[in-house]
């Protein structure tokens, strides 16, 4: 890389943006008054000052994907949230929003997930238990009811059902004169990890790669601002894997959908800009810092040397965090505040673009209105109080982080370059290799809670008596049932034939290749269900059995 003056990146990148965009403050500076720059590098300017190492908003990506950073515009604050009902559900969103939340989260229930309505057999006793329940476009017209789809970004964690719900999402829009090109947000839409870590798959892997090329060809043309995929390390991250097996699976995930994309004849450019990737925020500040720059140098070296993009986007690796579920206690919960601020910390100093902070009682229930509120203070706190924003990357060039990013780097791509050699991540998941690296990174780490090796504060040292959590959040069965009827009156009052014809186009496009979103759009708009949607991909695409290498 050539030797570059401060002086001549502030002119070409920096100055640009902000002549454009402008900054949240005229000038930046600590609570003693000393000024802050927009970068720090080996050495303070003083005069003109050569820096050989990579600068913010230029490949690759490694001091982050914008040339300011938080000092232009903060990441986006979602807190994750999906009820027993559409009616509790926008209740919770409305109440966010007012609190300062700058974006949505949502959570779907498991039946939404793997593709049952709710009035299903497979679906009792689990209605509204891990988040919002829809079975049709009345669901979601209750669930964005007076939140206006023009003006917030909503991300959805979905996948097996992710197209699915995109279309819902998009016939929401139209009803409030809302079009789909001025929609922006994201769908998770990760069915790979699904298979490797978290189980709501549905089909096969080839059929629903499939699905996830349609959104991709879809959303490139008509809904510009939508993020088509979250690429997501975090589930493999909460099931054992360790930072480096984060990003390394991650990434061959990516590499997976990327090839899927361009054999259905899509140009890299027309759509890598829009990929975006979800990773977890664990508690070891430092290498969880070096895991997101790690990250970002790695995508836009794939991009760019693998394949070929010449779109500076589509080598930009923009990503939301969510702190990690899996370190919550149930023992002293006020303790998960403290971890859950640490990990929060981290994801902003290693330039996160969106972030959730976990509620201290979420091992034990959904949370309350009073635990996400500090949840989500707590990310206003670290925006506004602490001095973390004010200038980017500012752990650049500590020994310590250089190295963990350059030794997080090299050990996930020598994963990588492995899982090529199987034949890539659908193979590697074929013989279970993923499977078995992780449950080997779960199964060290337990030994070392248990030996004592790893403390847990509160859980295998400093114990102490809890008292319980007064008013935790309940799911009362009135809602369960309020669903159902909804349901039924849905489908007792809707136009079967309408219904039908929507659901036999479907079921022809599908055996014949044809993109499937413009008639799921129409499918949902007649009011047939995401349950009897799914099972036309049932009997066309098979059900996938469990993946598991033993």
């Amino acid at each position: 890389m050539a030797k570059r003056t401060i002086e001549e990146w502030e002119e070409t990148t920096l100055s640009p943006l902000k002549e454009r965009f402008g900054e949240r403050k005229d000038s930046f500076e600590t609570m003693s008054g000393i000024p802050i720059n927009t970068i720090y590098t080996e050495r303070t300017k003083t005069g003109p000052t050569e820096f050989t190492d990579e600068y913010p908003g230029e490949y690759p990506f490694t001091r982050g994907v914008q040339p300011n950073m938080y000092r232009g515009r903060l990441w986006t604050m979602r807190q994750y949230a999906g009820l027993a009902s559409p009616e509790e559900s926008n209740r919770r969103y409305r109440y966010l929003l007012d609190q300062g939340q700058t974006g949505l989260s949502v959570a779907f229930d498991l039946p939404t997930q793997t593709g049952y309505d709710s009035d299903h057999p497979m679906a009792t006793g689990e209605v509204g238990r891990t988040g919002v329940p829809i079975s049709s476009l009345a669901d979601m017209e209750i669930l964005f009811d007076k939140i206006p789809l023009d003006k917030v970004s909503t991300s959805m964690t979905i996948n097996a059902t992710a197209s699915v719900l995109l279309a819902l999402y998009i016939a929401v829009g139209k009803k409030q004169g809302v079009m789909p090109e001025a929609l922006s947000g994201t769908i998770q839409n990760d069915i790979l990890k699904e298979y490797i870590a978290r189980g709501t798959y549905i089909y096969p892997p080839e059929p629903s790669m499939r699905l996830i090329t349609d959104v991709f060809q879809f959303c490139s043309k008509n809904v510009p601002k939508w993020n088509t995929i979250s690429i997501s390390g975090y589930h493999m991250s909460e099931a054992g894997a360790n930072a480096v097996q984060e990003l390394a699976f991650t990434f061959s995930n990516a590499i997976a959908y990327v090839e899927a994309a361009i054999s259905s004849g899509l140009d890299v450019d027309a759509f890598a800009g829009r990929l975006s990737f979800f990773f977890v925020a664990q508690s070891n500040l430092f290498e969880e810092v070096a895991k997101y720059r790690a990250a970002r140098r790695m995508w836009a070296k794939i991009m760019k040397e693998r394949f070929n993009a010449k779109n500076d986007r589509s080598c930009m690796m923009r990503f939301h965090t969510q702190t990690a579920g899996v370190t919550l206690t149930a023992q002293q919960p006020d303790n998960n505040v403290i971890r859950t601020t640490i990990q929060a910390l981290a994801a902003v100093l290693g330039g996160t673009q969106s972030l959730h902070v976990n509620s201290k009682d979420e091992a034990l229930a959904l949370p309350t209105e009073e635990s996400v509120q500090i949840s989500l203070r707590t990310q206003q706190i670290l925006a506004h109080e602490s001095g973390v924003s004010e200038s980017v990357d500012p752990l650049a060039g500590s020994y310590y982080v250089e190295h963990l990013t350059d030794e997080l780097e090299s050990q996930a791509f020598r994963y990588i370059e492995s899982m090529d050699g199987m034949g890539g991540a659908v193979e590697a998941l074929r013989e279970g290799f993923q499977i078995q690296e992780i449950h080997n990174s779960a199964y060290q780490h337990q030994k070392e809670v248990e030996s004592l090796d790893r403390v847990v504060v509160g859980v295998n040292q400093y114990q102490s008596p809890t008292p319980p959590i007064e008013k935790l959040q309940t799911i009362s069965p009135s809602e369960t049932q309020n669903q159902l009827a909804r349901l039924a009156k849905v489908k007792s009052e809707r136009n079967d034939k309408e219904v039908h014809d929507s659901l036999e186009n479907l079921r022809a496009v599908t055996k014949n290749g044809s993109n499937t979103m413009p008639v799921l759009i129409k499918c949902v708009e007649s009011y047939a269900t995401v349950g009897e949607i799914s099972d036309v991909f049932r009997d066309i695409f098979g059900e996938q059995t469990e993946f598991t290498p033993f």
